[in-house]
């Protein structure tokens, strides 16, 4: 049965995005380390990263894992869902009230879903036994919300925003997760995994 991760990078007082959803310092680590995350062997839709050598033994197994990525409409728009070609995994589930862009992809099967709980089944019968990776963010809040998160993943970078677009989105209520399961050390950057507490 797949495993669905609420994932993202996060400033350290939670945001994934400033006001203007710039990234700004957050995504640096992908880029200070001597470990190229991919192969070269890729389409080059994907940047050239490289990572550190301890960021690369959490980052690379997990990229790996993961089979069916799941976004809200939002992070569609601004990378154009990737070509239909995600980051890491196969399969790309949007979570949207709105349509496909007309003439967008009209070869690539990626569904575009209203309900979230919806998109999550539809995510874990895509990824079969990997992980269902989940965009934090409104979409991934109501998620959780909702009981449908098994894992959340955080990839925290030593600045302070301030304001901006929030890990959990506008999530009502008070949800625990058990200590973390993984602590990882990177080059600017701290990875970390909770299970989500039933």
């Amino acid at each position: 049965m797949s495993t669905v991760v609420m994932h993202a990078v996060v400033s350290v007082d939670g945001f994934i995005a400033d006001d203007h959803d710039e990234v700004g310092p957050l995504f640096d680590w992908y880029f200070n380390g001597d470990r190229p995350l991919f192969d070269g062997s890729d389409d080059s839709t994907h940047p050239s990263m490289s990572i550190s050598d301890r960021s690369y033994g959490y980052v690379k197994p997990f990229w790996d894992s993961i089979r069916c990525a799941v976004v809200g409409r939002r992070l569609f728009d601004l990378t154009n869902g990737w070509e239909a070609k995600p980051p890491a995994g196969e399969n790309l589930v949007v979570v949207s009230h709105r349509p496909r862009p007309d003439g967008w992809h009209p070869e690539a099967d990626v569904p575009f879903l209203a309900d979230v709980t919806e998109a999550i089944e539809t995510a874990r019968r895509l990824a079969a036994d990997g992980v269902v990776a989940l965009s934090a963010g409104d979409v991934a809040g109501q998620a959780l919300a909702l009981g449908l998160v098994d894992v959340v993943a955080m990839d925290v970078v030593p600045v302070v925003f301030g304001s901006g677009k929030r890990y959990f989105g506008r999530v009502d209520g008070r949800y625990l997760l058990e200590d973390p399961d993984v602590v990882v050390r990177g080059n600017r950057v701290l990875h970390l995994r909770y299970p989500v507490r039933r």
